[in-house]
């Protein structure tokens, strides 16, 4: 058994980050009986979680020197670095003893640089990059994948039952961040086949509501985008993961992979396909790749 377990009566927990996926695990977490308080770059996001009740810290040096616990969701490794290297961020006010969980998708490179600097400023840092868009936060249904060492993992067990359904230490630090980018490379190929798919489909003149009904009902479809044809069918491109997200994890894909000296002609087809996309379609849904597609199929 490990000692000093975090728990809702003992810890304090900061949530830095409060946009589509971190505004959910916030008020998840809130919700859930944690003492939690969050902060955000931009002011205007925090005003609706301020009329709900939620605790927002006026600043962030404050949140980092006051947290047992902190969260960090952030949108890219630009994002990740101001926070924790600025004067007021993260580094230069965390406490000794704090546990830093850091669920951003990051470059690996980035990551390292992070968990060099936590351990040189005696904190625990556990990457923790998620699987699972806006609706499997709420449900409380996301996938947790951890990078750190196992006493840190194990003492964030009762934090890890409050937001996820599984939680897996893949390895030392980095192992979480790594296997996202394997994971999300199979979301956003996925998600172009299925682009792919309905542009055939409607090409073979198959009727377009029953190729929709018919497809998640087949044995290929990951489980995770099986939400997408309702989205589809509606013409409904309200993000839950955002297109310009997703082709940014596609982009550290290629990156580690040219790192790594892996070749993804897949992967590389599916980044071309989703970059031409972002001037329209960037802030809809992943899903919204779909109509690109078809257009495309349609000249």
């Amino acid at each position: 058994m490990v000692d000093n377990i975090v728990s809702k009566q003992n810890a304090r927990l900061g949530f830095i980050g409060l946009g589509l996926m971190g505004s959910r695990f916030f008020r998840r977490l809130h919700g859930e009986g944690w003492k939690i308080q969050g902060w955000n770059r931009s002011r205007s996001a925090t005003l609706p979680l301020e009329r709900e009740g939620l605790s927002i810290a006026g600043a962030l040096a404050p949140l980092v020197r006051a947290s047992d616990v902190l969260f960090s969701s952030l949108g890219n490794d630009d994002a990740v670095h101001a926070v924790y290297f600025a004067p007021d961020g993260i580094f230069a006010n965390v406490q000794p003893g704090a546990i830093l969980l850091e669920m951003s998708t990051i470059s690996p490179v980035l990551c390292t640089l992070l968990h060099g600097e936590a351990a040189r400023r005696q904190a625990h840092l556990i990457d923790l990059p998620v699987s699972g868009s806006t609706p499997a936060v709420e449900a409380g249904a996301v996938t947790l994948f951890a990078g750190g060492d196992d006493e840190t993992f194990d003492r964030c067990v009762p934090i890890f039952q409050s937001i996820a359904k599984q939680w897996f230490l893949m390895g030392p630090a980095t192992a979480g961040v790594r296997m996202k980018l394997v994971v999300n490379l199979l979301l956003g190929v996925h998600m172009e086949a299925i682009a792919e798919a309905v542009a055939l489909g409607e090409r073979l003149r198959l009727n377009r509501d029953a190729l929709l009904d018919a497809l998640p009902k087949t044995a290929v479809v990951a489980p995770a985008l099986l939400g997408k044809f309702a989205k589809i069918k509606a013409g409904d491109y309200s993000a839950q993961f955002p297109l310009h997200l997703m082709s940014k994890d596609m982009s550290l894909v290629h990156a580690a992979a040219a790192d790594s000296g892996a070749e993804l002609p897949a992967a590389s087809a599916t980044q071309q396909i989703f970059e031409q996309a972002l001037p329209e379609s960037g802030d809809l849904d992943l899903s919204a790749i779909t109509p690109f597609v078809l257009n495309l199929a349609n000249r």
